[in-house]
């Protein structure tokens, strides 16, 4: 009797790292060597090892990003951190790590990088003669309310200075942990200095937890909706991405549940 294949060794969730967006970690764009994955014997009855998060704390030089692209809505950003820990398979700032000569792939949602003083490093920048206030995006290449932040608060931290300085913020998140800081968003849309977009992909809790494996559930990212909007804090909500046969077909009921 011949024993049946082993299906591809791509499709085999026995090989998956559990809690993690990709599997992959392919070489950097910028780097002379290339890494290259080998398998020579596997146990097919076991998972891979759970990967620990890495977070390495960096002093940032800058704070303030900016960007001149008709195809983005904001004109300049505001990263806490680097890497995201969230790992959404479909996420286009994977890119970034390269720039730091790591992988887009598990790298970026393991090897995490925190910007301690970007609070103080904001308030210079914000002090700088010929700065022109405009509305400062949180975040543009990482999540600013990913899992790391409860304990780090770099984001609280800037959003301090920003309410302290009257400036214009907007934050965009796929985490529940933005109901943390309604104390300080609350005031800040007294003075219509905010606005808050969720990122709601499905309202399918086990497709989101392949398709964003370390963010909130949807049910909490509609509680969080629900808080900002009762404290009187504008509050929209981000469908994105639309992936044909996955989520295509939820977007009445996503519109129905935010509404």
């Amino acid at each position: 009797m011949v024993a049946p294949l082993r299906p591809a060794m791509s499709s085999l969730t026995a090989l998956a790292h559990k809690g993690r967006g990709t599997q992959s970690n392919r070489t950097g764009r910028y780097e002379k060597a290339v890494r290259e994955a080998v398998v020579e014997a596997v146990d097919w009855d076991e998972d891979l090892p759970r990967l620990a998060t890495r977070v390495t704390v960096e002093a940032a030089k800058t704070v303030i990003s900016r960007n001149t692209s008709p195809d983005i809505s904001f004109d300049q950003a505001a990263n806490p951190y680097r890497g995201c820990e969230h790992g959404c398979v479909y996420c286009y700032a994977r890119p970034n790590h390269a720039y730091v000569g790591l992988s887009p792939g598990l790298d970026f949602e393991t090897q995490l990088f925190v910007k301690a003083n970007a609070a103080e490093v904001l308030k210079e920048e914000l002090r700088r003669p010929g700065y022109q206030p405009d509305v400062l995006m949180l975040s543009g290449v990482t999540d600013c309310y990913q899992p790391i932040e409860r304990e780090h608060k770099v984001t609280r931290s800037m959003l301090e200075v920003l309410a302290a300085c009257g400036h214009p913020t907007a934050i965009i998140t796929k985490s529940a942990l933005v109901m943390r800081d309604i104390d300080i968003l609350a005031d800040m849309a007294r003075r219509n200095l905010i606005k808050v977009a969720l990122s709601v992909t499905t309202l399918d809790a086990h497709l989101s937890r392949r398709l964003e494996p370390r963010a909130s559930s949807p049910q909490r990212r509609l509680a969080a909706i629900s808080a900002l909007a009762e404290a009187g804090i504008p509050v929209g909500v981000m469908m994105a991405p639309i992936i044909p046969g996955l989520n295509d077909h939820e977007i009445e009921a996503v519109l129905s549940a935010v509404k």
